[in-house]
């Protein structure tokens, strides 16, 4: 008796193991964040003659590369780059092997891929009733599947929607959100950022309403919609305890990152406000995880100037590119830095490079910062040298110099691609 017990024990402590590391594998692997990919290459966007982004009108390239380690020949694009400004817009979104988007015809949904210096067409369908412009809608995955592409309505008095299934892009439903436009306001903003937060099944719609015209003036605060994706119902509203705007609103995180979600599920949103003298001044806010409002207490952005994007690092950190206005506001000016922030000291330390932080980089709207097994990848166009990528390694918080770009080409994004099956 005594050994069918053990037997019993040993087999119930053997089923708990391989239930807890079941449950620890689904935890890490994330469908939006792998843990660790195995099959993958980078693809390089670059602009000729000028960083591009808000709607300038440059040449893009882009250009497939296996690795971004340095000790390889100059990157340059002649010959081996794919010119896409007349499909693809650089505003993009991208998941596993394809990038999806509204391309420049503005008038459906399509999914691509990059290969041999050609964009291929995977899937695409035309819109319906919701029409989307290009560069100018916000996004979300609730599974590997589905993606949800919302944005303001042509007339911007409402907020549409359209549930897409990612294998063919067809429409899977589409309608409006249950939101009025408040008393006093004559528009909503252009996109307002959507995101999922999978630990409840939620997407989180950021938003506010304005007045109308090129210099519309807010006049409500910002608002998040919490909405259940099954039914696109929007079950709360809530609105931010400060009188902040969002940053980068208008692209809907198709240029750059601006909320972050954590393992644990907390949500951080990047706003900013004019201070008493008139500069601006960001700041990283937080609804907790199993909150659906803003924590009134958390700023996570102790630092001066903007910034201009984040990224998730794991655990409490992230890598944030922001910058310093001492130094310029303007796009090609070079005051743009990179810092890893810590989200629970609320604390930022400058990234490095032999001792020395990171020269000031040109270049504002980019996804130029990219995560990839425990690695983040960052560029920078330093004034007088070429373009370089450094890699930062997110368990010893050391950084290596990575490939050099040629002169003559301006860092717009580093993707992380998945390889095609």
């Amino acid at each position: 008796m005594k050994k069918f017990k053990f037997l019993y024990l040993s087999i119930a402590v053997i089923m708990m193991a391989v239930g807890m590391t079941s449950c620890s594998d689904d935890n890490k692997n994330e469908p939006d964040r792998p843990d660790i990919i195995e099959n993958f290459h980078f693809d390089l966007w670059v602009a000729l003659d000028r960083h591009g982004g808000m709607g300038r009108d440059v040449q893009t390239l882009v250009r497939s590369l296996g690795s971004l380690d340095a000790g390889q020949p100059e990157i340059n694009f002649e010959g081996t780059g794919t010119e896409v400004n007349s499909v693809m817009s650089l505003e993009t979104i991208l998941k596993g092997a394809y990038y999806y988007q509204v391309p420049v015809s503005g008038d459906r949904f399509a999914k691509y891929r990059i290969e041999n210096n050609r964009v291929i067409t995977v899937a695409q369908s035309r819109f319906k009733t919701n029409t989307y412009a290009t560069r100018k809608y916000t996004h979300a995955w609730t599974n590997d599947d589905t993606l949800v592409i919302m944005a303001a309505d042509g007339e911007a008095k409402k907020i549409i929607w359209t549930k897409l299934d990612a294998s063919d892009m067809s429409i899977i439903s589409e309608g409006t959100l249950d939101i009025a436009l408040p008393q006093g306001a004559e528009i909503f903003t252009t996109s307002g950022i959507l995101n999922y937060r999978r630990q409840d099944d939620r997407l989180f719609y950021f938003y506010y309403a304005k007045t109308e015209g090129r210099q519309g003036k807010r006049v409500t605060p910002i608002t998040v919609a919490v909405i259940n994706p099954a039914d696109m119902s929007v079950e709360k509203t809530s609105v931010c305890p400060h009188d902040y705007d969002m940053v980068g609103t208008a692209y809907g995180e198709l240029l750059q990152t601006t909320t972050l979600i954590t393992d644990n599920g907390d949500i951080y949103l990047a706003c900013m406000n004019d201070d008493a003298d008139g500069n601006e001044h960001s700041h990283l806010l937080r609804i907790p995880a199993g909150s659906t409002e803003f924590d009134a207490t958390y700023d996570g952005f102790t630092e001066d100037g903007k910034l201009i994007s984040i990224m998730y690092l794991g655990g409490s950190e992230a890598m944030a590119y922001a910058r310093n206005d001492q130094l310029g506001e303007h796009i090609d000016d070079f005051s743009h830095y990179y810092t890893v922030l810590n989200l629970d000291a609320r604390t930022a330390r400058p990234v490095t490079f032999d001792g020395e932080r990171l020269a000031y980089s040109s270049g504002r709207f980019s996804s130029r910062m990219a995560y990839v097994n425990h690695k983040a990848y960052i560029g920078v166009d330093a004034e007088g040298t070429n373009p370089q990528i450094y890699i930062y390694d997110v368990a010893t918080r050391t950084t290596a110099k990575g490939a050099t770009m040629a002169p003559g080409y301006y860092f717009e994004q580093i993707r992380v691609v998945e390889n095609v099956k």
